[in-house]
């Protein structure tokens, strides 16, 4: 039987004591953001005051990473709280998060909570460079059919970058990069009984890249 771990990841706007509760009854991992307010700035004063010590005497920005229990008025219990402060030349700049899952705060924060930004780049690169927004039909399952391909395009150009472009210049385009360089390329095409011929301009600036990638794809 294959056993999957589900985990919830979000900002402010999604931390709502039915959520935590239910990701907690049904052992759903989540790590998800809290608004900031007086009682929690309270909470890491303290902190927050020993980093500006340090930024007045050094003029480098200062971070740490701290952790402690907290209870909302809505929650029916405390939680495990994460907060990553910062102070620089603009002041503090607290960040807090809610979590029951058991890592080490810093890797919580840094290598979980911090790429959910990473996951909203991928669906705005869906959106903005393979027209994912493209839902003007008055059907609805047009415009699903739309976003469904929209979501394959993605797809392709995910298993393009990991398995042709591997190595290239292009390895971590975006999809907009790697469709104007690698995909719309003026070219001349000759036809014959035996074959299709695509002759692409000899001083193209990413030919090897090209040629490159064609031969992945070939084998």
């Amino acid at each position: 039987m294959l056993e999957v771990r589900i985990i919830v990841r979000g900002d402010s706007g999604f931390c709502r004591q039915r959520l935590l509760r239910g990701c907690e009854r049904y052992e759903v991992g989540y790590v998800i953001g809290v608004a900031r307010n007086t009682r929690l700035h309270n909470a890491v004063a303290a902190w927050e005051d020993e980093l500006k010590v340090t930024f007045a005497e050094t003029g480098l920005k200062q971070r740490s990473i701290h952790e402690f229990r907290y209870a909302a008025d809505s929650w029916n219990r405390e939680r495990r709280l994460i907060t990553r402060l910062e102070f620089g030349a603009q002041g503090p700049n607290p960040r807090f998060v809610v979590t029951h899952l058991d890592l080490p705060a810093d890797a919580l924060y840094d290598h979980l909570y911090c790429l959910r930004g990473e996951a909203e780049n991928r669906i705005k690169e869906t959106q903005l460079d393979l027209f994912g927004t493209r839902a003007s039909c008055h059907n609805f399952l047009a415009n699903a059919l739309r976003l469904m391909f929209a979501a394959l395009a993605y797809t392709l150009m995910q298993r393009l970058r990991e398995i042709a472009l591997a190595g290239t210049d292009l390895a971590r385009a975006t999809a907009a990069t790697i469709r104007v360089k690698r995909l719309k390329i003026g070219a001349s095409v000759v036809r014959n009984t035996r074959r299709i011929r695509i002759l692409l301009a000899s001083h193209h600036p990413l030919r090897e890249t090209f040629l490159t990638a064609a031969r992945v794809l070939a084998t």
